[in-house]
């Protein structure tokens, strides 16, 4: 029997278990492992660390596409910068509102890969007329480009490595200045419970920047830990602050696994431990 063990934290290690190595290679960026194993389905591996499996991803990609979505309410140009596998583009074009979803992502061979052996992940959506597609520093877009979006989505690795400059106070800076008025801005801010400093850097560099920020919350199985965060940065909290019933009002795609107008509301409201982490960057 053949175990997959992810190296990400120095104090802790998961292992899944191999049925089958889809493909391995080293790209001009890193390295990428595709594997099949019996719980997960098809799991995507960057670096040796797991970044979304064909069994849960839905959690993943519903939670960081629909909430910024169905918040702002009318958004029809998305950005999404990073996001590789397909996922988060598929859940944002589900709401037929969207015109235009620029995906930004560095590594052409993660989609290339991604299409070829996870298409299920991405269900067509990088055909879709609407999607623009650009191989490029997300960094460096964010500091040229004259584009605005409604809604911007840090689909990114984890702040190392190629991902490290997204979560900078000067990206988000940049992000902000590519808004819209009531734009939002939303990114994948990590397992607080193990990384207990990162939340708290985060949403001090969003604060720096936004008038709101704050976070949401979930649990991604196949991430460490399982608990799982999102930052949020907006100059209109009423973008936060909605109501299960008043979201429950918003158009949004049907058929949806993991969001649900409670489950966003919810979202926002976290238990003193983890509102002690994003404050203190420790346990209380």
């Amino acid at each position: 029997m053949e175990w997959f063990e992810e190296g990400y934290h120095a104090r802790w290690r998961q292992r899944l278990e191999v049925t089958q190595v889809i493909h391995r290679t080293r790209t001009d960026y890193q390295e990428v492992l595709i594997f099949e194993a019996p719980l997960h389905g098809r799991v995507l591996v960057l670096d040796g660390v797991v970044q979304t499996t064909e069994r849960d991803e839905f959690i993943y990609h519903e939670m960081i596409a629909h909430v910024p979505l169905v918040a702002h309410g009318a958004a029809r140009d998305v950005l999404i910068i990073g996001g590789g596998d397909g996922g988060t583009l598929e859940e944002v074009l589900k709401h037929s509102g969207v015109e235009r979803a620029t995906m930004v992502e560095l590594d052409p061979a993660v989609v290339e890969l991604s299409r070829a052996y996870l298409p299920g992940i991405s269900q067509g959506a990088f055909d879709d007329p609407r999607a623009r597609l650009l191989f490029t520093d997300g960094v460096a877009f964010m500091g040229d480009t004259d584009d605005r979006f409604d809604v911007i989505i840090v689909d990114s690795t984890d702040p190392i490595g190629p991902g490290e400059a997204l979560f900078t106070e000067a990206f988000y800076a940049n992000c902000r200045a590519r808004l819209r008025p009531g734009g939002v801005v939303v990114n994948q801010s990590g397992t607080p419970f193990i990384e207990r400093p990162r939340l708290k850097t985060c949403l001090e560099r969003l604060a720096s920047v936004f008038a709101d920020a704050s976070f949401y919350h979930n649990s991604v199985p196949s991430y460490l830990g399982g608990s799982f965060a999102f930052g949020w940065g907006c100059d209109d909290p009423a973008r936060r602050q909605l109501s299960a019933a008043a979201l429950d009002a918003r158009p949004r795609p049907e058929g949806l696994r993991c969001y649900t107008p409670a489950v966003h509301a919810a979202a926002f409201v976290h238990p003193p431990w983890l509102d002690a982490i994003a404050a203190t960057g420790q346990l209380p």
